[in-house]
């Protein structure tokens, strides 16, 4: 049985859809044994707390510099001996001694179909705003694997949903949340804890 670290920053509602999927049974190899908030009042630490699952908390200003918290961050998931780290709602971004620490070991959501979308500064309404602005006719969301570079690990999966007319960021975040998010992330997690997703010259391949 796989341990999986959720890291959050927010309200949790992708870790809320692991923890639905994991009581459905629907995470098939692993269970969600830690939760580490970036913030101190996220709620998706009330949502760990509520689904008896240990929380931590490493506050990023707490520290001088990213790499000072990635070393306490890459300690702390060692200590919890994660076998898989999901990034949910997770808004700092760490430096490679974590990556290098657990190599195709740690999954991202990205709320956009990469590599369109993506990178620094593309996270939460951004995101949608942009792929509104350029007139798409359907977005989405992809799972994929947390390397050194900014969304620009192997892609796991992907999902889309079709763009309206009078789509606003908003309306547009809650469809590609509640339609591809909720639904790829859980499935994501299950796949890697069933030993199904291999990584071959920077591709990832689902069996």
């Amino acid at each position: 049985m796989k341990n999986i670290i959720v890291l959050v920053s927010g309200g949790g509602t992708n870790l809320q859809a692991l923890i639905d999927a994991e009581k459905r049974g629907e995470i098939k190899g692993g269970r969600i044994t830690c939760v580490i908030s970036s913030k101190p009042d996220a709620y998706a630490l009330e949502r760990a707390k509520n689904a008896g699952i240990k929380t931590r908390v490493l506050v990023r200003k707490d520290y001088a510099d990213i790499a000072a918290y990635s070393k306490a961050m890459k300690e702390a998931l060692t200590e919890e001996k994660a076998d898989l780290v999901v990034y949910a709602g997770f808004m700092t971004i760490l430096d490679e001694q974590v990556c290098k620490a657990f190599p195709y070991k740690m999954i991202n959501v990205h709320p956009a179909l990469i590599p369109s979308f993506c990178g620094k500064g593309f996270y939460g309404l951004h995101v949608h705003e942009a792929a509104l602005a350029k007139g798409v006719k359907v977005s989405g969301a992809t799972v994929h694997f947390v390397t050194e570079e900014c969304d620009g690990g192997p892609i796991i999966l992907q999902g889309t949903v079709a763009v309206d007319n009078d789509d606003t960021p908003e309306t547009l975040q809650r469809r590609i949340m509640e339609n591809v998010e909720w639904k790829l992330l859980p499935k994501a997690v299950s796949l890697f804890c069933e030993d199904r997703i291999t990584v071959k010259d920077g591709r990832a391949y689902v069996d």
